[in-house]
C-alpha cells in the first residue's frame, strides 16, 4: 500500500480517464478527414469497471481524477460515474475536459454530482473559423456552456487553445484578452503530432516562447506557483482577472514532474501519452482478476513510466519519423 512514485521519484496521484472515444465534433487537428473507426460498444470500459479501478488506485495514492473523451458529455449517465467516484474515500477532486458543446445542458447536473472544475478545448473565438476547425460546430453553444459552468460553480473555467500556424495563430492575442476581461484561465498548448497527422508539421507548431512573447506584448506576465504538479506553467498580470498558462510538450519536457497515468476508453492503462506501452487492465478484470492483481498492474504502469518522452524537438526537426504508435487523442484521453 502507500503512495506510488515513478522512476524519478515523482508522486503519481492523478488519473485521467477517457470515458468514450466518440465525439460530437470533428476538429481538423484531432480527427482525420476520413474519420476514426470507433471502439465497439462491448469494448468500451464500463462505469463499474472504472469505479473499481479508481477505488483500487486510491490505495496507491491516486486522489485526482480527470474525465476526458473523445467528448465525455456524449456518454450517457456521466453524473452517475461522477457521483460514484466522488463517494470513494481519498478522492479529492474530479474535473472534466470537454469541447463545451453540451456544457450548458449538463453543467449544473454534473456539479451537483461532485464535479469541481472544467477545461474547455476551444481553438477559435471567431464563429466562422470555429465552424471550419470543428467541421460544423456552433461557437455560441460553447460560450453559453462556459457561462453556465461558471454559474454552476465549476471554477476556475480553463480554456485550452492550440495555436496552429496558418489556421488560428492570429488569435493568440484575442484569447489572451479573455484572461484580461474575465476570470477564465487561458492555456496555450503546443501543437503535437497526435490525431490528424495529415496536417501536422513542425512548422505549424507555434513554440511557447513565441506565444509568450506575443502575450507579453499586451499584458506583463508574472510567474505564479500553482498547487500540485502538472504540465502547465502559469502567469498572472496586474491588468488581468484570469491567468495565462503554457503547456510545452514539443519544445520543453515536463516528464520528470508528470504526476499522471491514463486509462483509455477501451480499458488500457497508459503510463505516458507518448509511449507505445499499454497495460490491458480491462481484459484482466473481465477474466476475474482480484483487486490485488489490479493493484499490481497499476503499480507496474507507474514503474515503467518513462522519465523523458519520445517527442523530442530535435527528433521532430531532424528526422522524418513515423508516429503511427501515437493513438488518436480521442482514444487516449487528452
Amino acid at each position: 500500500m502507500g503512495m506510488i512514485k515513478g522512476s524519478s521519484e515523482r508522486i503519481i496521484d492523478y488519473l485521467r480517464i477517457s470515458v468514450t472515444d466518440r465525439c460530437n465534433l470533428r476538429c481538423i487537428y484531432c480527427m482525420p478527414s476520413d474519420g476514426i473507426r470507433p471502439v465497439k460498444h462491448k469494448d468500451i470500459i464500463r462505469y463499474e469497471e472504472i469505479i473499481r479501478i479508481v477505488r483500487i488506485a486510491t490505495y496507491l495514492g491516486i486522489k485526482k481524477i480527470r474525465l476526458t473523451g473523445g467528448e465525455p458529455l456524449v456518454r450517457k449517465n456521466l453524473e452517475y460515474l461522477i457521483a460514484s467516484i466522488s463517494n470513494i474515500p481519498k478522492i479529492q477532486e474530479i474535473s472534466l475536459t470537454t469541447n463545451g458543446v453540451l456544457l450548458k445542458e449538463y453543467a449544473h447536473l454534473l456539479a451537483s454530482a461532485g464535479l469541481r472544475r472544467v477545461n474547455v478545448s476551444l481553438d477559435s473565438i471567431r464563429p466562422g473559423r470555429y465552424k471550419e476547425i470543428t467541421r460544423g460546430g456552433d461557437l455560441r453553444s460553447v460560450m453559453e456552456g462556459i457561462h453556465e459552468a461558471e454559474r454552476a460553480g465549476l471554477l476556475p473555467v480553463k480554456i485550452n487553445m492550440i495555436p496552429i500556424k496558418g489556421i488560428n495563430d492570429d488569435e493568440i492575442e484575442e484569447f489572451a484578452r479573455l484572461a484580461i476581461e474575465t476570470h477564465i484561465h487561458v492555456r496555450f498548448i503546443e501543437f503535437m503530432p497526435i490525431g490528424a497527422r495529415e496536417i501536422w508539421s513542425q512548422e505549424r507548431s507555434v513554440p511557447t516562447d513565441e506565444i509568450k512573447e506575443r502575450v507579453s506584448a499586451i499584458m506583463p506576465l508574472l510567474p505564479v506557483k500553482v498547487r500540485g504538479l502538472g504540465p502547465a506553467r502559469y502567469f498572472r498580470s496586474e491588468i488581468a482577472r484570469g491567468a495565462i498558462g503554457f503547456i510545452s510538450p514539443v519544445t520543453d519536457h515536463f516528464c520528470n514532474s508528470c504526476n499522471r497515468i491514463r486509462l483509455t476508453s477501451d480499458g488500457k492503462i497508459r503510463p505516458c501519452l507518448f509511449s507505445e506501452t499499454e497495460i490491458d487492465i480491462k481484459s484482466e478484470m473481465r477474466s476475474g482478476a482480484s483487486d490485488k492483481e489490479i493493484e499490481r498492474l497499476l503499480r507496474l504502469s507507474v514503474a515503467i513510466k518513462p522519465k523523458r518522452d519520445s517527442l523530442k524537438p530535435q527528433i521532430l526537426m531532424e528526422h522524418e519519423r513515423d508516429f503511427a504508435f501515437l493513438r488518436p487523442m480521442s482514444k487516449i484521453g487528452g
